[in-house]
């Protein structure tokens, strides 16, 4: 098993910036490729951004490219998500998610859920 916890998420205004966190436990962070998805109200949750177990290969959904980007620190067992130019919206719960799938973007391609983590922007 592998325990996820999200964390900075919050309320910040369109054009800023917020810093999301997510560590694990459990099993070697470093055998996971990790990612991150999102899911606004009434809407199905969608990818945003994956990184592999090394860190070296990133994939971004078209809709965050060039604005989020996303990293890892093995050492730390921690995965980041840096969001910068937020607008309205990218407002949604942020979850992280483990597997071992490579750089995928469907959410059955993950074995592992964190609880996640509100961000809400405002115009």
């Amino acid at each position: 098993q592998v325990q996820l916890v999200e964390s900075g998420g919050g309320l910040v205004q369109a054009g800023g910036s917020l810093r999301l966190s997510c560590a694990a436990s459990g099993r070697t962070f470093s055998n996971y490729d990790m990612g991150w998805f999102r899911q606004a109200p009434g809407k199905v949750r969608e990818f945003v951004a994956t990184i592999d177990r090394s860190g070296s290969r990133t994939y971004y959904a078209d809709s965050v490219q060039g604005r989020f980007t996303i990293s890892r620190d093995n050492a730390k067992n921690t995965v980041y998500l840096q969001m910068n130019s937020l607008k309205p919206e990218d407002t949604a719960v942020y979850y992280c998610a483990a597997g071992q799938g490579g750089l995928r973007t469907a959410r059955v391609r993950y074995d592992y859920w964190g609880q996640g983590t509100q961000v809400t922007v405002s115009s």
